[in-house]
């Protein structure tokens, strides 16, 4: 680091209210942790988060970077991985899918490279499932997945910030979609994408752990031969071929037989195996009515899952007026299940309400500064023992600040 790049951190520290000791430590995390807590009402937590200002931030495995860094880095690439870990992040999620020769790469789904590379600018587009469909009177579309391209053409790709423009006429508008409170400052040079066993070596040379999810396949498996359960198993050797400790290593699904494949198959592993919960799809799930639960915290406990983690919202329900515990959480926690949220900073303000991932107390949100709030209503109230974020300085903050390993 050049004096002048390190000086030019500093100041930026400084007029934040966080000391340069901050970055002593290695760990960055910018001017956004002082800007909400700045946001926060007068009390208690804001005045003891200000009061961390002069604190080394450290490494912490309840900061989890969800998609590496992706509010401001291209998903899943290398770039939003160091960053993530530049902001103390103790573990770094590697969605893995695989590619048309049947090898893992880190993307959130078999079918996105259209909305988070730039194949459509290239010749690949011609391998696409579905190429691009201009506006018209409906809406642009395409459809690019992993799998419709070797490990060679997957390479030759840039990662992009994860966007379309459905009212585009052309494919250079189609991919011009970011946000507004996202930005393509960092995308503009093209995020390196990786392979799942690239994400390996470079996660574990930052010094971080591991919590890899395997993304439901768009295709009709077996692929080519390829099972699920092949697959479930690849995700794991690639570890244990890097000489990875099972004990470093969460692996996530969605789908429940994954999770139990992993338990029963690879146990070590199975031990720290995630059940991503997306039941709120489901008929009839409520997470203010246990009974509406199936299968059960209790049952999923007894056939060996340890570790349980749905969105935000699902933890949160409001009373009086205040943020609390839904009776979902404390189900969980009656079961013993050790819980992790998804994903802080994931949808913009929380000046109307936060999006979806807020939607169960968006009644009570009106200001950024409630942020730190459902954090720590998620973590000393709910007990979670992590929490993904796009943007991994502000978990990483308060974490330290409550001494959170």
């Amino acid at each position: 680091m050049t004096s002048f790049v390190k000086a030019s951190l500093i100041a930026i520290a400084l007029s934040a209210g966080i000391a340069s000791s901050a970055i002593a430590s290695d760990i960055e995390v910018g001017p956004r942790p002082a800007f909400l807590i700045e946001k926060m009402a007068d009390g208690a937590l804001k005045d003891e988060l200000r009061a961390c200002a002069g604190q080394p931030v450290s490494k912490t495995l309840f900061s989890i970077g969800h998609r590496g860094a992706p509010l401001q880095f291209p998903e899943h690439t290398r770039e939003s991985y160091m960053a993530a870990a530049k902001m103390g992040a103790g573990i770094i999620e590697c969605d893995v899918t695989f590619t048309k020769d049947k090898e893992l790469v880190c993307r959130h789904a078999q079918n996105d490279l259209h909305t988070t590379t730039n194949i459509l600018g290239t010749g690949l587009a011609d391998k696409c499932t579905k190429g691009f469909t201009p506006a018209g009177e409906g809406k642009a579309s395409a459809e690019c997945r992993a799998s419709d391209i070797t490990l060679a053409e997957f390479r030759t790709l840039n990662g992009k910030m994860d966007a379309a423009n459905s009212k585009a006429e052309t494919v250079e508008d189609y991919m011009n979609g970011t946000a507004g409170w996202r930005t393509d400052l960092y995308a503009a040079a093209g995020g390196t994408v990786m392979t799942h066993a690239e994400s390996i070596a470079l996660i574990a040379s930052l010094g971080g752990k591991f919590t890899p999810e395997l993304k439901s396949p768009s295709v009709e498996m077996p692929f080519d031969g390829f099972t699920q359960a092949d697959y479930a198993q690849k995700m794991i050797d690639e570890y244990k071929q890097a000489g990875i400790p099972a004990s470093d290593v969460w692996p996530q699904s969605f789908n429940l037989d994954d999770v139990l494949y992993w338990i029963e198959n690879e146990p070590e592993f199975g031990a720290q195996a995630v059940y991503l919960d997306g039941r709120y799809s489901s008929d009839g799930f409520d997470i203010l009515k246990p009974e509406s639960f199936e299968p059960s915290m209790q049952e999923l406990a007894d056939r060996g899952v340890n570790y349980i983690a749905p969105p935000i919202w699902m933890l949160l329900t409001v009373a009086d007026g205040r943020i609390v515990p839904s009776p979902y959480a404390l189900e969980a926690k009656k079961a013993g299940l050790a819980i992790i949220g998804w994903s802080f900073e994931r949808s913009g303000s929380l000046a109307n309400g936060g999006g979806w991932y807020y939607q169960s107390v968006k009644d009570v949100l009106s200001s950024d500064g409630q942020m730190y709030e459902v954090l720590d209503v998620l973590a000393q109230d709910v007990g979670i023992v992590g929490m993904f974020s796009d943007w991994p300085a502000t978990v990483s903050y308060y974490a330290s600040c409550k001494g959170l390993k």
